[in-house]
């Protein structure tokens, strides 16, 4: 039987995660927007302190060792402050650790996914390529085989934390043969260090969103990456990054959730102190119902996301669920936020207030980990395809029990 219901452990999480966000990070957030600062030691050591950065790691690993709905409840309230740390959560805890924990090997998860869980190290995922975005086998990074090693060359760009992270996910061409024919068999997905020779990165600095975040490129020229590094097996790339994809898209759509609740709230304090013709806005017809339909999407985009994490609880398969949670939690923030600036009229347009930050902000996650319209428009196709190959994957290993986050199948 279905039950939403948080528990104790859930309610508290949330409070501690909102507690944190408003009292360390929300003061200073405003002024780390403007100028383009990521407060790393603020944010990442709170986040570590707080457990979030192994939220749903194994304590064996260093980790929290909670559960897909605690990911989900992390994830919405700390976009409720700002996406950018919600972002972390995307990159470092879902694209990357979930994927070391289930197709990393003990010897790959001892040396990296324990230091990443327990925040001393963080971690990145590299697959979106200046030619290459939703169309994966369009990437141009190849991996050729050099002895006991692989010898990586390409860029990656569009890459959350690029100029923070120490370990990355990155997948590369390792067939030329199948490059060609773009059979996506011929991908495999690798973990590079950012100290080894011949990786560089840099920042992105004309972002229009997302401005206390990190983001940015990074390049890897002959950088050699010993067969230790493999992750999963060779060949065995596409499936990784589709499985790494639908942890990301899960915290995006949790973290859209608690971004339109952010709209509503500033909406709902701005229409009781702002007048206009001798009243409060909000008791204007056309405000109510821009609330109003704010609250309605916030109801439905916090229920389809508490539904798809209940099935990663219970270890069913859920990609479908979690593209249509992931497609309407963003459309609807961004509902939200447009409807937030027209509530503030001339004051949405300034920095004084949040909610210009929020309409900056919305527009990234519906543009990312599959946009908005191409998830509505091949939806059907694409998640038969990757519950195809995430089932078979995940018949040839043996898979975590469902208390621990692991393979939706």
């Amino acid at each position: 039987m279905i039950d939403f219901t948080l528990s104790e452990e859930h309610r508290l999480l949330e409070r501690s995660v909102r507690e944190w966000g408003q009292r360390e990070v929300a003061p200073y957030i405003r002024e780390n927007d403007r100028n383009h600062h990521f407060d790393r030691e603020r944010i990442l050591g709170g986040m570590a302190k707080l457990g979030l950065l192994g939220i749903s790691v194994p304590q064996e690993y260093g980790g929290a060792g909670m559960d897909y709905l605690c990911l989900g409840v992390a994830s919405e309230e700390l976009e409720y402050v700002d996406t950018s740390l919600r972002v972390i959560m995307s990159v470092h805890a879902g694209l990357n650790c979930l994927s070391l924990l289930t197709w990393g090997t003990e010897d790959q998860k001892r040396r990296y996914l324990v230091p990443q869980a327990q925040g001393t190290k963080i971690a990145g995922y590299g697959l979106t390529e200046p030619s290459a975005g939703s169309d994966v086998r369009g990437m141009q990074t190849t991996a050729v085989k050099t002895g006991d090693r692989y010898v990586i060359n390409g860029e990656k760009s569009w890459i959350s934390l690029a100029d923070v992270a120490d370990n990355f996910l990155v997948v590369a061409w390792t067939d030329l043969e199948k490059k060609k024919q773009r059979d996506p068999s011929g991908l495999t997905a690798f973990i590079v260090e950012r100290t080894f020779r011949g990786f560089s990165s840099g920042p992105m600095k004309e972002k229009w969103g997302i401005l206390a975040g990190n983001t940015g490129w990074f390049k890897m020229a002959d950088v050699e990456v010993p067969d230790a590094n493999v992750l999963g097996k060779v060949g065995e790339g596409f499936k990784i990054a589709m499985f790494a994809l639908d942890q990301g898209r899960y915290t995006v759509a949790a973290g859209a959730t608690g971004l339109i609740r952010a709209c509503r709230d500033a909406s709902v304090t701005y229409a009781k102190e702002r007048k206009a013709f001798g009243v409060e806005i909000g008791q204007h017809q056309l405000v109510k119902e821009m609330i109003a339909q704010m609250e309605s999407d916030y109801q439905a985009a916090r229920l389809l996301w508490l539904r798809s994490g209940w099935l990663k609880n219970t270890g069913q398969r859920n990609t479908r669920e979690t593209g249509l949670a992931k497609w309407f939690a963003t459309v609807a923030s961004e509902r939200a936020a447009g409807d937030a600036v027209q509530i503030h009229g001339a004051n949405g347009y300034s920095d004084e207030y949040p909610v210009g930050r929020f309409y900056r902000n919305c527009k990234a996650p519906s543009s990312t980990k599959a946009r908005a319209r191409f998830t509505r428009s091949c939806r059907p196709t694409i998640c038969s395809a990757t519950v195809r190959t995430v089932r078979h994957a995940a018949s040839c290993r043996r898979m975590e029990k469902p208390s621990n986050p692991k393979s939706e199948v």
